[in-house]
């Protein structure tokens, strides 16, 4: 197969970019560095089957040749980006996925949209099944990731239906692992930071808020089985396994062997109170179910960190 991977030097890009290879598929690599790094795909550069080519996906996407599948993760993810960059954001999620879409249907290829569990908002629903409809401020902070990935799914829908677009949608829940920056703002990286930089960690709120984490080998598998599966979705990919943020900021603590402490901050707007998946879908759709252990993953990702220059970002 030869696949087509935008924003493929991102986090979830680059380990998909590089499973992706694993299972013997070409892949081109698209991607403008606004958040992503060509570091994370440096070690895939000598393959033969891999390229790496610099482009906005909201501007144009022109490939040659053949394209048997596109993997649309081009998206600023993390608060500090999407507030930094709001315009970006949307225009990624409606321009970016409608150029996505038209090279899928140019190829004649299947196209998957890493939606996002974000679309569900500050849920009043617990778990979030897929045929949740949300509940997120259209007005809000956040608004313009949440919004930009509900109107990407939108469109992605209007092409299968309208275009004969072999188009699906994955729902991507917390998601963890190597190759996360260290000031990108989410969770687990930032107390991993400050834990190995004797800082404290700030937990917002009273930390009682609940994440559903996700060691990125699994996630990276759900997506490739979503993708040969041919569904349409929208498929939660992300670990059932809720846990408090304060307790994931006491198990980095614990895997750091630091002595910092905790601190306390002030709750961002619209932050979401709880998130967990319902997978329900993807167990028996997929046969998709996360293995790694949250300690596992939490050590992996603590020792890829420590070799990590964290003092510049």
């Amino acid at each position: 197969m030869r696949v087509v991977v935008t924003g493929g030097a991102g986090f979830l890009g680059s380990h998909l970019c590089q499973r992706l290879l694993e299972n013997g598929s070409e892949v081109l690599c698209l991607d403008n560095f606004v958040t992503g790094s060509a570091d994370n795909v440096a070690h895939l550069m000598a393959h033969p089957g891999f390229r790496l080519v610099h482009c906005d996906v909201t501007n144009f996407v022109h490939v040659p040749g053949k394209v048997d599948l596109v993997l649309h993760f081009a998206s600023p993810a993390s608060p500090v980006d999407y507030l930094k960059l709001p315009i970006d954001t949307l225009k990624v999620g409606a321009v970016g996925t409608w150029h996505a879409l038209g090279l899928a249907k140019e190829k004649g290829a299947r196209l998957v949209l890493a939606s996002t569990s974000e679309v569900y908002g500050d849920p009043q629903v617990h778990p979030q099944p897929e045929d949740y409809w949300g509940h997120v401020n259209p007005i809000g902070p956040r608004g313009v990731y949440d919004e930009g990935k509900r109107y990407g799914e939108a469109l992605v829908t209007a092409y299968r239906t309208s275009e004969g677009v072999d188009a699906g949608i994955v729902r991507i829940f917390n998601t963890y692992g190597p190759r996360m920056r260290p000031y990108d703002g989410r969770a687990i990286p930032t107390f991993i930071r400050q834990a190995l930089l004797n800082q404290p960690l700030t937990v917002a709120g009273d930390g009682s808020q609940t994440r559903s984490v996700c060691y990125v080998d699994d996630l990276v598998t759900g997506v490739v089985a979503f993708a040969e599966s041919g569904h349409p979705g929208p498929v939660n990919i992300g670990n059932p396994q809720e846990m408090s943020v304060l307790r994931i900021a006491e198990d980095v603590l614990a895997a750091t062997r630091s002595d910092s402490e905790i601190k306390l901050v002030d709750l961002p707007t619209d932050d979401p109170k709880v998130r967990r998946p319902d997978t329900t879908l993807a167990r028996r759709l997929l046969g998709w179910e996360p293995v790694v252990p949250w300690e596992q993953g939490l050590a992996h990702t603590v020792e890829w960190f420590r070799g990590v220059e964290l003092e510049a970002g």
